[in-house]
């Protein structure tokens, strides 16, 4: 049902994609098989770090995290289009790395910082160094502009207080890009990691196990007058990041739909009750064929979301009916993982468990389908 990874290419070509794009989703679709295998997928989920530093260095090596930087600042110089199809495969193969936060905190200095800022940390990122977002508060509202965290005048600098949660990786980030609020207007706040204390960290526990994020406390924290962006330059980046943030979700939970339904249709074609084959059965072939269909109509959403990412107007509706179609797809084939392997599927030991967990995530974050809706509602009409 899915496409394997022999016919990719062919697909990916009548999309419109260039030889270069094809040749980088071919080398992703590789890497991320390599690299991932489910067994290591769950070696990974009881370490501390939550991901592989060597894999990771490949990842920085291979160019990936400077793909839509500028070559100006070290990076490739092409777009998020480039970036969507490898956040896919990464979606697909369950490898939790920072890139989608690295991929966004240098779309936030991109839209934000100064040239003296991108200059100072845009190789860093494309290099392999960390970065992340901190983003959202207690109060669960996933409107960006929605702050709470203030920073406030201290001498020559500014003193943070408030709460940060669902921070990647910022026990292992060395830029930690936060929202705050100063005399009423939200800026980004650039936040060097030896300025956290370790004790202003506490891990979250979170449904998906294969990924590590924090809670930041602000209290205590002081940042030079230099490291708040410009407050015209922070409120218009909001955006870029949320779409952004939106796509690349879009993107991981349309790769980790069609493993979902591999993995189900694996596990119809073997597994026998009263001597039939259970795939054979219409109660099960039909779930399984609308799954699909969503899956691919999950898809088609995205990609047109990655290849008009950068047009205005148009590309906000386009991520946002991504990331609407990508939760609803991912659900309920994960979903129906779960219920098709019958009482082992609720167990640990079955991989559908991690494909519903990692739905449960991605709706949680940057906004589930309802919302995007209503989003979309506003644009639309």
């Amino acid at each position: 049902m899915a496409f394997s990874e022999e016919n990719l290419a062919n697909h990916l070509g009548g999309l419109g994609y260039s030889e270069e794009q094809i040749e980088l989703m071919d080398v992703a679709t590789s890497f991320c098989r390599d690299k991932s295998p489910i067994d290591k997928v769950r070696k990974l989920m009881v370490d501390e770090r939550g991901y592989d530093p060597q894999v990771w260095q490949e990842i920085a090596e291979l160019g990936w995290l400077g793909i839509a930087i500028p070559e100006a600042h070290g990076g490739v110089g092409l777009s998020m289009a480039e970036v969507a199809p490898i956040a896919e495969q990464m979606g697909r193969r369950l490898l939790t790395t920072p890139f989608a936060s690295c991929t966004v905190a240098a779309q936030a200095l991109l839209a934000a910082a100064d040239e003296a800022q991108c200059g100072a940390w845009l190789p860093r990122i494309v290099a392999g160094e960390i970065a992340t977002l901190a983003l959202y508060e207690p109060h669960g509202d996933w409107t960006l502009g929605h702050v709470e965290a203030a920073a406030k005048a201290s001498g020559e600098g500014y003193a943070l207080s408030g709460t940060k949660q669902f921070v990647a990786y910022a026990k292992d980030a060395a830029l930690v890009i936060a929202t705050v609020n100063v005399d009423g207007a939200v800026r980004l706040a650039l936040i060097e990691r030896a300025a956290i204390a370790d004790s202003a960290l506490r891990r979250e526990i979170i449904v998906d196990e294969t990924r590590r994020t924090y809670e930041l406390t602000l209290d205590g924290i002081t940042i030079p007058a230099s490291a708040l962006l410009d407050a015209g330059r922070s409120a218009s980046a909001l955006n870029q990041i949320e779409l952004a943030s939106a796509l690349l979700q879009a993107a991981e939970m349309c790769g980790g739909t069609q493993s979902a339904i591999d993995y189900t249709i694996e596990y119809l074609k073997t597994r026998k009750q009263f001597g039939k084959l259970i795939g054979e059965y219409q109660a099960l072939k039909h779930p399984i064929t609308n799954a699909y269909v969503a899956y691919e109509k999950a898809r088609s959403h995205m990609l047109s979301a990655a290849h008009n990412f950068g047009q205005q107007g148009v590309g906000e509706i386009a991520v946002r009916m991504a990331k609407a179609s990508a939760d609803k797809a991912y659900s309920f084939a994960a979903d129906r993982a779960v219920q098709f392997h019958g009482g082992f599927g609720f167990t640990h030991d079955c991989d559908a468990g991690l494909y519903r967990r990692s739905a449960i995530w991605h709706a949680s974050q940057f906004g589930d389908a309802a919302w995007h809706r209503t989003k979309l509602a506003e644009l639309l009409f």
